[in-house]
């Protein structure tokens, strides 16, 4: 409609709002141009449980996708509707999920973990080694900011974890060294940046109006920054 933001630019909208990870985001707004196009272009508010069944059936048959992946577009499909369109879904019911296999968790025994990191060096070693030793996640080990590392206590504080949680978990010992040797390298890699008037990164609940020069702060730099320049930001709505 005339005056009202794109259907995308509205999903975007309702994720932010609801604190949402900019990889959620993604990844709904691809399942909703995924599923529009699959309908030849028709606005979901014409659209039903027939349609999302016949979306989530293509992509186990000719898509042959996980289980996993096709619950993923029906989360998405059902965010769409439910908080961004804000329809009743009396065919909720009607939509079946995917089951997935049960299978047994595969852990690695400790020689099994040594012999991995044994093959790892540089960052890649030492965020591995995060992984392991704090508990760590992937994204959780990617967003580390340098505020969020306590030397003293052996510490780190992991922001916006599962559940939008912040929690404490901890630094070992043998990795303080490694981590101070990488953070003097990556303190001299912003402070070049900050000399060629670079080096501000994005901050998050819209901290950099209260806090104008808070970007370029090294105590808000990440741990393990890109290796290239990149838009640090959430997209925008374009």
């Amino acid at each position: 409609m005339d005056g009202q933001p794109r259907l995308l630019d509205q999903v975007r909208e309702q994720i932010r709002l609801k604190h949402y990870s900019i990889r959620t985001e993604r990844v709904y707004c691809e399942w909703v141009k995924r599923f529009i196009r699959f309908h030849r272009y028709r606005h979901p508010v014409e659209m039903g449980a027939a349609e999302v069944e016949a979306f989530l059936s293509d992509l186990a048959v000719r898509g042959n996708v996980s289980a996993s992946t096709q619950n993923q577009a029906l989360s998405a499909l059902l965010f769409l509707y439910k908080q961004v369109l804000k329809l009743e879904l009396a065919w909720l019911g009607e939509v079946v999920r995917a089951k997935k296999p049960s299978r047994l968790p595969v852990v690695l025994s400790i020689q099994e973990v040594q012999q991995i990191l044994a093959q790892l060096q540089g960052e890649i070693w030492l965020m591995a080694s995060l992984l392991y030793g704090s508990g760590m996640r992937l994204m959780e080990v990617v967003r580390l900011r340098v505020k969020d590392v306590d030397f003293g206590r052996k510490e780190i504080i992991v922001r916006d974890g599962k559940g939008m949680k912040d929690r404490v978990t901890i630094l070992l010992q043998r990795l303080v060294e490694p981590l101070k040797q990488h953070l003097q390298l990556v303190r001299a890699t912003h402070n070049a940046e900050l000399r060629a008037e670079r080096g501000d990164v994005y901050l998050p609940d819209a901290l950099a109006r209260k806090y104008p020069r808070a970007p370029w702060e090294w105590a808000w730099q990440y741990v393990f920054p890109a290796a290239a320049e990149r838009q640090d930001a959430a997209p925008s709505f374009r």
